[in-house]
């Protein structure tokens, strides 16, 4: 008797150990939602640093990426800012690229086509004007796109004159742009916020009053490097935006700052290069986050993170990333 009860607790242990061991090998959950739409992981190339995708669709399978903001789309076709426009900083880069791109038409009619060939999901379209006029043409045309599942409304690029930053910086005009654009598409609409700004939390709440349906923070922070042997700004345009890891810091607190403002899902962004980085990220508020200039010095930035989240998390013992958003 005591022999066989020892027999059937043994099979018991060697159960409950079986089941341990399923429970510790289960692959952690990395999928989120952005108002309604639901991303396999968190992890979003950021407008303007990684094109169309063509260029790192030959180095890896982009249908890993929970989405791709695809570079900035103005009604015509820019060239953008005068050469120099790229400076090297301290744990980070100055660009004053200034929406170079090749127009609406274009965007529409080839670069989406070619997009849907190396890409399988919806993407992000991220749009910005010169007047509101023109951001209604955008959203209009980025409505009929199938591929489109938000629309990312650049109110805050600091590169450009006359639009851009100007309107990020009032809380009447960013609201205004937001319910423009509200009112041209019926899909989900995240306004992008700009942290050279007295109170990102005002024009956060001006967005969200005027129907935005999520936020994306921070852009670029505005900086200048200057040349000391010629004694002239390293930069044609004299200013420009400032990205990489040094602004990371001030990124996750106007992100922790703004999720506690408002109630719509925020998308991070400011200097995040490691799974760490998008985990914290996250733990201040973002439901995902984009990353930006990792993209420029490793084409492999968005890959190796989302291989390396499942470990971290693991590490963490988080389960599922959805449920450290906002817990700080």
């Amino acid at each position: 008797m005591i022999l066989a009860k020892s027999a059937t607790e043994m099979t018991r242990t060697m159960r409950n150990n079986s089941n341990d061991k399923k429970i510790s090998n289960a692959q952690p959950d990395l999928s989120v939602e952005l108002a309604g739409l639901r991303l396999d992981n968190p992890v979003i190339p950021a407008s303007g640093t990684f094109g169309y995708g063509r260029e790192f669709a030959d180095l890896y399978d982009l249908d890993i990426l929970g989405s791709i903001s695809f570079k900035g789309t103005t009604v015509e076709k820019r060239y953008g800012n005068p050469l120099p426009r790229i400076a090297d900083c301290t744990a980070g880069m100055l660009n004053s690229v200034g929406l170079q791109n090749p127009g609406l038409d274009a965007v529409c009619s080839e670069e989406l086509a070619e997009m849907a060939k190396i890409f399988h999901k919806p993407l992000i379209a991220n749009i910005s004007g010169f007047a509101e006029e023109e951001y209604v043409r955008l959203a209009e045309a980025m409505d009929r796109e199938p591929q489109v599942g938000i629309i990312e409304v650049n109110i805050s690029c600091p590169n450009v004159h006359n639009g851009g930053m100007a309107f990020g910086t009032d809380p009447e005009n960013a609201a205004a742009i937001t319910r423009a654009v509200k009112k041209a598409t019926s899909k989900s609409v995240f306004t992008k916020l700009s942290p050279n700004v007295t109170d990102i939390t005002e024009i956060a709440r001006a967005c969200e009053d005027a129907g935005a349906d999520g936020l994306s923070l921070i852009n670029t922070i505005l900086g200048m490097r200057i040349d000391i042997k010629s004694r002239k700004p390293v930069l044609a345009n004299k200013v420009g935006g400032f990205s990489g890891p040094a602004i990371f810091p001030v990124a996750v607190r106007m992100v922790w700052q703004v999720a506690h403002a408002v109630d719509i899902p925020l998308i991070g962004m400011g200097g995040i290069s490691s799974a760490e980085d998008v985990i914290e990220m996250m733990m201040a508020g973002a439901s995902a986050v984009q990353i930006g200039a990792a993209n420029l010095r490793d084409p492999f930035a968005c890959k190796k993170i989302i291989e390396d989240l499942p470990r971290v998390m693991d590490r963490l013992g988080i389960e599922k990333l959805k449920d450290i958003v906002g817990i700080v």
